[in-house]
């Protein structure tokens, strides 16, 4: 069976931070409470705002509120506020000659992982996107599940790899038995993803898939 890799999409293959930010920012507006700094705002990139928001002071009573303001502005505009890294594609392409299945596993809505994915050209150079239903909580753990299912495989069916840029990242995999290569061009504060158990972490966009390749 052919090498899976996984791949987060926001903070991994993309730079997303401006766009989701400024939808957080809004829904604390919205709520009319008060909008946590810089560095809080930029640690929504990644996990699911279910669990992001109640960690930064939404009461439990108003988190259906603030994720109807944050998709409100997201949906509106936020969600092409965004790039995909210097280098990323020629990576992909290479994991891909490599005879490696990639596969997009986000914690981001599949209904915005799929267009984001489609607008900024990510989809021809993987071979499925999968991300979190939009109504209901799902881990990082419960969408790598979701994307071995739809492959119709198992963890434990040939060589796999997450590659993300957070601790949730390297939790979901491991709830897998998958190791996680940790990325630093992404969103982790210092330390967090060897703290969490990433088998490597990779500095630079260019070394990717020769870090990739080399831990499956």
């Amino acid at each position: 069976m052919t090498p899976l890799v996984l791949l987060d999409l926001d903070g991994t293959l993309m730079d997303s931070a401006p766009g989701i930010t400024a939808s957080v920012a809004h829904a604390y507006r919205a709520l009319g409470l008060p909008v946590p700094d810089a560095a809080a705002l930029r640690s929504f990139v990644g996990p699911p705002i279910t669990e992001s928001f109640p960690a930064h002071g939404v009461p439990a009573g108003r988190l259906g509120e603030a994720i109807d303001a944050y998709r409100e502005a997201f949906s509106a505009g936020g969600m092409w506020d965004n790039a995909v890294f210097d280098g990323i594609p020629a990576q992909l392409a290479r994991l891909r000659e490599a005879g490696c299945t990639l596969v997009v596993a986000t914690s981001k809505p599949e209904v915005f992982a799929v267009p984001i994915a489609e607008r900024f050209g990510l989809t021809p150079l993987v071979d499925g996107i999968f991300g979190a239903p939009l109504d209901e909580q799902a881990t990082k753990a419960d969408v790598i599940a979701k994307a071995l299912a739809a492959l119709g495989r198992t963890a434990a069916e040939g060589p796999a790899l997450m590659v993300g840029d957070r601790e949730h990242d390297v939790e979901g995999a491991r709830e897998h038995g998958i190791d996680c290569l940790g990325v630093t061009w992404g969103y982790a504060a210092p330390g967090e993803l060897v703290t969490a158990g990433a088998v490597a972490v990779v500095d630079k966009v260019e070394k990717l898939a020769e870090t990739v390749l080399a831990l499956l």
